[in-house]
């Protein structure tokens, strides 16, 4: 993506860097720090841990990181772009990370430091080889259009959703989304006539294509899946019934097709105020008649009572302390005197997002200018 007005510089997102043509002809590239997907903020910049020293996160396309060793001798920072060891050649990442918050890493990821089997950091990478990377790059989306087509010409029922060339320009890696198990031998072989590479297939979920891709949710934000988010849980629509939610599958779907991650984020909230509020599965009994439960305030843990079961007019709050005392009551046979002694519930307050403006405020200016014409007709009278 070109952001500059004489077009010289781009932004690649999807890598956390800047690439930029000099006037002598010389290609720069730099890291750009918050621009990476599945950033992790240094917060001990500076600080040095003898054990660690030598381990650095690189990052590559996407989401696609991992932990490195420094095995090159040579001076090593965050920002830095490096040829590290690959399956099959070399490949070229950039340094994100280094000091303690590694070690924090290898933790989050469960590699211990000990045993794990660390690939190297041969060395720094040379203009020659950010040439190269980024002649890979350029490749990268048209090779994708191609490869959806043979794929579709093949009749198989996937989708490629992206390319990601090695830094020596030897082999890629396409991502891929399918319902079922495909089949794709004859793919490959197409793949490595077509391309002249090295073909490594990977399956990626909804929820990952998303978070490759990016964007905005409807609250505004950046999509959580591209954020933050690398360790996907399952999400059921039980989620959605404990926090009393709309069982609306426009609402409730992301904009990968699945439910929402973030129906996750409340509900051990909701467990656990529901686990202070009784069940009323008869209504309570008064002397002056029956209660009916009309709707529940779960995280107020208030309960809304009304002795007209098809009316939503006169309601009761009741905490759910009061309500559990109550029925205990029922069940030893004492029916306490009225519910009408305790006061009514009132309509919720809305307020603006600035938070200092009722919602019926113009209501108000309404009533005023009304009254204020009838005191002008009269004093014309």
């Amino acid at each position: 993506m070109k952001l500059n007005d004489n077009e010289s510089k781009q932004f690649d997102c999807s890598r956390g860097c800047t690439v930029e043509r000099t006037d002598e002809g010389e290609l720069k590239c730099e890291y750009r720090q918050g621009c990476c997907k599945l950033e992790v903020y240094d917060w001990l910049p500076g600080v040095k841990q003898e054990q660690y020293r030598n381990y650095f996160e690189v990052r590559f396309k996407n989401t696609r990181k991992g932990i490195y060793v420094n095995a090159s001798g040579q001076t090593i920072k965050t920002g830095d772009m490096v040829i590290v060891e690959a399956a099959t050649g070399h490949d070229l990442g950039i340094v994100t990370l280094e000091g303690p918050v590694v070690s924090r890493q290898m933790l989050c990821k469960k590699i211990d430091p000990e045993n794990a089997a660390f690939r190297k950091i041969y060395r720094k990478a040379k203009l020659f080889d950010i040439e190269k990377w980024q002649e890979a790059i350029a490749r990268e989306h048209e090779t994708m259009i191609r490869a959806r087509q043979i794929a579709a010409e093949l009749g198989l029922d996937m989708k490629i959703g992206d390319v990601e060339f090695q830094g020596d320009g030897t082999k890629a890696i396409f991502y891929y989304i399918a319902d079922g198990r495909v089949d794709f031998r004859q793919l490959i072989k197409v793949f490595a006539e077509e391309f002249h590479i090295r073909i490594e297939m990977k399956q990626i979920g909804a929820r990952q294509e998303a978070g490759l891709i990016g964007g905005l949710g409807v609250c505004g934000r950046e999509l959580c899946c591209s954020n933050y988010i690398s360790a996907f849980q399952s999400i059921t629509t039980s989620a959605a019934r404990i926090q009393d939610l709309s069982l609306n599958p426009q609402k409730l779907a992301g904009q990968c097709g699945k439910l929402k991650c973030c129906l996750n984020y409340e509900t051990a909230s909701y467990i656990d105020a529901q686990s202070r509020i009784p069940r009323v599965s008869n209504p309570l009994e008064f002397q002056d008649g029956l209660a009916y439960l009309m709707k529940t305030d779960i995280l107020k843990e208030v309960m809304y009572f009304s002795y007209d079961q098809s009316s939503m007019a006169n309601l009761y709050a009741l905490d759910a302390s009061q309500v559990r005392e109550i029925i205990r009551m029922n069940r030893n046979g004492v029916k306490p005197d009225s519910l009408k002694s305790e006061p009514e519930a009132s309509a919720p307050d809305f307020v603006s997002a600035v938070g200092d403006d009722s919602i019926t405020r113009f209501d108000e200016d309404r009533r005023k200018r009304r009254s204020n014409r009838k005191n002008n007709k009269r004093r014309k009278k």
